[in-house]
């Protein structure tokens, strides 16, 4: 399993528009075939700073998901409300302490 982050910073006036969008399109994404977890944090210090958070069964899944046509069409509309350009990450665990 891996994890992605993306971290993605939005023009102030967009915030809300790109809440929507995520809010109706979080299911689908989540139950993309290899999703295994989907999350939506946002920085307690700059409320237009953004990440997702996910795992997925593999890279192949992640991959797969990333040409999608579900992903072209959120990822579309999300990058034009973009400040800056955004920075993923995908990670393995190394160490998990509970």
């Amino acid at each position: 399993m891996i994890k992605r982050i993306v971290k993605m910073e939005f023009e102030t006036k967009y915030i809300e528009e790109f809440q929507r969008l995520f809010d109706n399109n979080k299911t689908k994404i989540r139950n993309f075939e290899g999703c295994q977890h989907l999350e939506l944090w946002q920085d307690i210090n700059d409320n237009s700073t953004f990440m997702t958070y996910s795992y997925w069964r593999s890279e192949n899944d992640l991959n797969t998901y990333r040409q999608s046509d579900l992903f072209k069409t959120v990822w579309s509309k999300t990058k034009t409300m973009f400040a800056k350009k955004p920075q993923a990450w995908s990670v393995n665990t190394l160490h998990q302490l509970n």
